[in-house]
């Protein structure tokens, strides 16, 4: 199997992928971090920002639709949204600075810039690259979150307080989804949009509420959530 990259990386990719499916899964999260913890940043914003005398700024301004629910509620604000895809930009300029821009085939830690020096985001070097993809994805996670919200709402599972509605499947697919579907369509040529990650994306997706509770059972013990899930 081989994944289309520069022919450069052609040779060092297919030794990767030889080294099975899930090593390959592993990788694509690896390559997908920021728009995967992109809520957790998102959270953190839109919780401490407030104590500083800023926000919260409820994205949809209170409005309450025709089946008489907000549209998304507040737990979705502005400072969320924007403090967590800003941050995401930062967690990718880490990334690329604890790997470097080199490609290894024998780690899953490998550089989300592979194969980019053609993309639309391959501008003004390699950190501003690595920040501008970084908050591209975790705008795509946040946004398919904010559609969970949507939905949720819409199902009459409201917000009360700081208790977030139990969703397990709208709180996690959503934006899993829309982070590999923004990817697959947005970050070609490089190594994110390979159509030989579609499969190892599909098992994220299917063990992303694992994951998900996970997180958030973190999040819980450590005093950055209010509830458990």
């Amino acid at each position: 199997m081989c994944l289309v990259v520069p022919h450069s990386l052609m040779s060092d990719v297919s030794a990767a992928t030889d080294m099975g499916l899930i090593f390959l899964a592993l990788m694509t999260l690896w390559l997908y971090l920021p728009g995967f913890i992109a809520n957790t940043f998102a959270m953190m914003w839109g919780k401490w920002l407030p104590k500083t005398g800023y926000g919260p700024w409820p994205i949809d301004g209170g409005r309450v639709m025709k089946d008489g629910n907000r549209m998304l509620g507040d737990g979705k604000t502005w400072n969320g949204l924007i403090g967590g895809s800003l941050t995401a930009g930062l967690l990718c300029m880490l990334q690329v600075a604890i790997v470097g821009t080199t490609f290894d085939e024998t780690t899953i830690f490998v550089t989300p810039l592979i194969g980019s020096e053609d993309a639309w985001f391959s501008i003004g070097g390699t950190y501003l690259s690595a920040y501008i993809l970084g908050v591209f994805l975790g705008f795509a996670c946040l946004l398919g979150d904010m559609t969970g919200s949507f939905f949720k709402r819409r199902r009459g599972l409201k917000r009360e307080g700081e208790v977030s509605s139990k969703a397990p499947l709208l709180d996690t697919l959503p934006f899993a989804i829309m982070v590999f579907l923004w990817g697959q369509l947005f970050l070609g040529p490089s190594l994110l949009a390979s159509n030989e990650l579609l499969l190892p994306m599909a098992i994220i997706i299917v063990i992303t509420p694992i994951l998900h509770r996970s997180f958030n059972l973190i999040g819980y013990a450590i005093g950055w959530k209010d509830v458990p899930y």
